[in-house]
């Protein structure tokens, strides 16, 4: 005797399945270390940046791309493989907050930030794409839809172009359909004190640059500047009030280590604008700057801050306070579907180091126009890695010297 099916069990039926075909099966991770050749207004430097790819597939055969960088690759590829990885495995890829959790007490039992965060935000980034990949939606989409195009700023000025040059950058920047630019300051200062430069020195210069900048584009430009935590206060400070004229957007990463009461005294002290976040892996680093009104623009980083859940989370928090975010710390086509989900979403950085390694890795890949960049209605990230590029990458081998963002 046979029974027949009800719609319900039907139904049931293909939830299961579903289910079934969410299972992680397989996580693996790739270090890469890549060889990246810059060029600004005819100045070309040979460089390196490090990244690490993770992929995650489950039993449907859907496969998910996660990515970090700016820290040790060898390092996070091996937290991946060895310890994450077969504590995903048999999990259902859509139950994000529950594997972000159980990452969470396995990799930073104690609050740690640092390896443990990166090596999060990879895996949180891949199962992302995978949810975008099974239920056929774009990710910016799943985020929150909240448009299809995100505003840009360029980060053009590097400290290895001298002044006359970085002009010209300049220049170049605003011919290609930039507004809003970015350049960095503090030239490494705190890092490099045994060369030695005195930092009064070093930010004399950077006001002088800073100020070519702005009388270079007029009035009508928004100018940020980038500290990359490589000043102490004092100097912070001083160099804020020497550029007060160029009216800069923001002051990003102005002091070392994020020091949140140092940086709320900086913000009372100058009326300079702060951002900062790109680098912190944990919420509480993010409520604390918050909550001592020490930053004006909140820059969580997909890539680094934990992926999209925890991101989401900190978003969350910015709007709570009435405090806008940005992306911080490059890699535009991760972080851009952020941006266009949430209402709350702001600037991306195109980042130029960080757009060429993506370039050399990814495939395909929007290009801004006038300032803004489009997002695809592709499932998931929208783009993916071009597998003979990875193998090549790897042949060369990696941990080749360091190179930073």
């Amino acid at each position: 005797m046979t029974t027949a099916s009800t719609p319900g069990d039907a139904a049931l039926s293909d939830t299961d399945a579903a289910h079934a075909g969410a299972r992680i099966v397989r996580v693996v991770a790739t270090p890469l270390f890549v060889p990246i050749r810059i060029e600004v207004a005819g100045v070309a430097r040979e460089t390196a940046l490090s990244c690490c790819l993770v992929e995650i597939e489950t039993a449907s055969g859907h496969v998910g791309h996660g990515f970090t960088a700016i820290t040790e690759e060898e390092v996070i590829a091996s937290i991946v493989d060895e310890v994450a990885a077969p504590a995903l495995i048999g999990e259902n890829v859509l139950a994000h907050e529950k594997l972000w959790e159980k990452l969470y007490w396995l990799l930073s039992p104690r609050g740690q930030t640092g390896y443990a965060s990166h090596a999060m935000a990879a895996l949180d980034v891949a199962c992302w794409d995978l949810k975008g990949k099974l239920l056929g939606q774009p990710l910016w989409r799943l985020l929150g839809g909240a448009r299809a195009k995100v505003p840009v700023y360029a980060t053009f000025g590097f400290a290895f172009l001298d002044r006359p040059t970085l002009v010209e950058a300049a220049r170049q920047a605003l011919a290609a359909g930039h507004r809003r630019l970015k350049m960095t300051v503090g030239a490494e200062a705190l890092q490099k004190r045994d060369t030695p430069r005195p930092l009064a020195d070093v930010i004399a210069e950077d006001a002088r640059r800073v100020l070519a900048v702005r009388e270079a584009v007029g009035p009508d430009v928004e100018i940020y500047i980038d500290a990359n935590c490589s000043l102490d206060a004092y100097h912070a400070i001083r160099l804020a009030r020497e550029i007060e004229a160029a009216r800069i957007g923001f002051f990003e990463e102005p002091i070392s280590q994020n020091d949140v009461r140092q940086l709320a005294d900086f913000r009372r002290q100058t009326g300079t604008p702060v951002a900062c976040g790109q680098n912190e892996g944990l919420a509480f680093r993010f409520r604390d700057l918050l909550l001592h009104d020490a930053v004006d623009v909140l820059q969580p980083n997909v890539a680094i801050s934990g992926g999209y859940t925890q991101c989401l989370r900190v978003a969350g928090m910015a709007s709570a306070f009435n405090v806008a975010i940005a992306n911080g710390g490059a890699w535009p086509f991760h972080n851009m579907h952020l941006h266009a989900g949430l209402a709350h979403g702001g600037l991306v950085e195109y980042h130029l180091p960080a757009v060429l390694l993506c370039a050399q890795i990814f495939d395909p890949l929007p290009v801004p126009q006038d300032g803004w960049l489009s997002l695809s209605e592709t499932p998931g990230l929208g783009f993916a890695p071009r597998a003979d590029a990875v193998r090549e990458l790897a042949r060369r081998g990696t941990s080749r010297g360091r190179g930073k963002g």
